[in-house]
């Protein structure tokens, strides 16, 4: 299927523990460029993420933002430090012995002592967290291709019938060449006859002239390679992939070979078509620019 490069997704997941959203959207890039935006806590992941965007992911300028509330923030636990308070009750029983008063700490008075009890948040479960992360930029990301195959398929349809424009065209210049041939034989004659009134034409002469100016305007080898670089865009645009960068360059030949039937264009009539065709082609590559 063909994919456009421009796109947009999004998904949100909400439930006891958390709420999280991701927003995908994207712009012509001729390669992948990923700017990801989320909280500072989320950077250990940020690798795995670009890793999984690039499964959906060929080409495009993306912006990727992630928000992420929890609901269990606020979750506090008690930590107890034994070893600070052992470390205070052996402190006791020395001033107790050198200054001869009894060590009367307790539990509670101990309990009070900097540091023996504290409050600290309840650590993330990195896991857990990947988990959520994860799923949610894929469930995001399908719905970003979804978008960028509509948009393709659209485009497909647009670009076949620029082609089949482009087709029309060849076929006027490839049918208006040899009629062009004649006309020019005919013009000849008559100016010959013209100039030498009732003396006979050299056929040999005008023959040799007329191959001379066929040569000139001939655009045949033109005409087959366009037809041919036509034909197979149409091929790669039904196949559909990741065909844009083979499309854009295919697209520059096209355009070199218009270039070279304008300038050999024999009357007015091919050089509009020829022009034409150059109008026809540069809104293809635009068109191209799009396709991932």
């Amino acid at each position: 299927m063909l994919k456009s490069m421009t796109g947009f997704g999004r998904y949100e997941a909400v439930t006891d523990e958390y709420k999280i959203s991701v927003e995908m959207k994207a712009v012509n890039h001729r390669y992948l460029d990923l700017s990801i935006k989320m909280p500072k806590k989320f950077n250990c992941f940020e690798a795995g993420i670009r890793t999984l965007l690039k499964k959906y992911i060929q080409r495009g300028k993306v912006d990727v933002s992630i928000n992420y509330e929890s609901y269990t923030e606020g979750n506090m636990c008690l930590k107890y430090n034994q070893a600070l308070a052992a470390e205070y009750m052996g402190y006791f029983r020395k001033m107790s012995e050198s200054f001869g008063i009894p060590n009367n700490i307790g539990v509670s008075e101990l309990s009070r002592c900097p540091e023996v009890l504290t409050m600290e948040q309840v650590p993330d479960d990195e896991e857990h967290l990947w988990k959520v992360i994860s799923e949610s930029v894929e469930a995001a990301a399908a719905r970003f291709v979804d978008t960028r195959i509509t948009e393709g398929e659209n485009l497909k349809q647009d670009l076949i019938g620029k082609l089949d424009y482009m087709l029309e065209l060849v076929k006027f210049i490839e049918d208006r060449m040899p009629q062009l041939l004649i006309e020019y034989r005919q013009k000849l004659e008559d100016k010959v006859k013209e100039f030498l009134e009732n003396t006979s034409i050299d056929e040999g002469r005008i023959a040799a002239e007329v191959t001379i100016y066929a040569d000139k305007i001939c655009v045949d080898e033109e005409m087959v390679r366009l037809r041919s670089h036509i034909e197979t865009t149409r091929a790669k645009l039904l196949a559909g992939g990741a065909i844009g960068r083979e499309l854009d360059f295919i697209a520059q030949e096209m355009n070199r070979e218009a270039n070279t039937t304008l300038s050999k264009a024999g009357d007015l009539a091919v050089s509009d078509k020829a022009i034409a065709l150059k109008t026809e082609i540069e809104k293809v590559r635009e068109q191209i620019q799009n396709i991932e």
